[in-house]
């Protein structure tokens, strides 16, 4: 199952980079609300990229680099954790 997040996400990013360069709209002149519409198109792109960030961070954050076992073992080997969260000496 995380092997099939982590390649959807990674699907996901690539859409999203190919989509940052608006190539279609290179020889489009058109002007919306003063501003040329490839600006509006990174407007728009900002916002999903944002909204797809959120997501992210909020459903999948750590996917691909921390391991399952991540948690078993809250202490370094030396040392006991401290309210901080570091090593106490």
């Amino acid at each position: 199952m995380r092997r099939l997040q982590l390649r959807g996400w990674i699907a996901i990013g690539l859409v999203l980079c190919g989509l940052a360069i608006p190539w279609f709209l290179w020889a489009d002149a058109t002007v919306i609300a003063g501003l040329p519409l490839w600006l509006w198109w990174h407007v728009g792109w900002m916002l999903l990229a944002s909204l797809v960030f959120w997501t992210f961070a909020r459903r999948s954050w750590g996917i691909g680099i921390e391991t399952d076992n991540a948690g078993a073992s809250d202490s370094s080997p030396g040392g006991t954790p401290d309210a901080a969260g570091g090593e106490s000496p």
